[in-house]
């Protein structure tokens, strides 16, 4: 009934502030952390590229997006904000030693992909037993496990590919402190 709409709405709303919080504080503590107010939205790009994974996973097994995928999607940015913060640190010390931004770049995502795949791999892996369930009890959780394993897939290869790029293209454009 529309109790139980408004509730959700309510509920949904919150999510979403208390989302919104969480990322200014992580770009806050970044900000700092870098010295930096680009580095922080390179790191952070990795969050839609989860999104994008979570979309993708639901719409392929036919799970419509609930409360418990968002809660997922919620977790996922945590994870994925991590793969991308050591991406941007390879890439800083490659500068550092006095390698051009193109080669810091690749370096990095050389260094990185084992970790990184390797991690994801596992996560998901660990989730597959959840999501193959049929069990009532489990069907609550199968969309926030969908979130997780389909949006660090698409992340995992995103972050690889697109943040190196991305931290490329922003030094090309000057927007990217010079680490030499």
């Amino acid at each position: 009934g529309p109790t139980v709409t408004a509730t959700s709405d309510i509920t949904m709303a919150a999510m979403f502030r208390a989302m919104m919080i969480g990322a200014l504080g992580v770009f806050v503590l970044l900000s700092f952390q870098f010295r930096s107010y680009v580095e922080p939205l390179i790191v952070m790009v990795a969050i839609p590229f989860a999104l994008v994974g979570v979309i993708w996973g639901h719409r392929m097994l036919g799970l419509n997006i609930s409360m418990p995928s968002l809660l997922g999607f919620v977790s996922l940015a945590g994870i994925v904000v991590n793969d991308s913060i050591l991406l941007v640190l390879f890439v800083k010390l490659a500068r550092q030693d006095g390698k051009s931004i193109e080669e810091s770049a690749a370096q990095a995502s050389r260094q990185r992909f084992r970790a990184i795949a390797i991690t994801s791999l596992t996560t998901i892996a660990g989730l597959l037993p959840l999501m193959a369930e049929q069990s009532l009890q489990a069907q609550v959780l199968i969309p926030l496990a969908v979130s997780i394993a389909c949006g660090l897939m698409a992340s995992t290869v995103l972050v690889l590919l697109v943040i190196p790029c991305l931290y490329v293209i922003l030094a090309d454009l000057g927007l990217v402190a010079d680490s030499q």
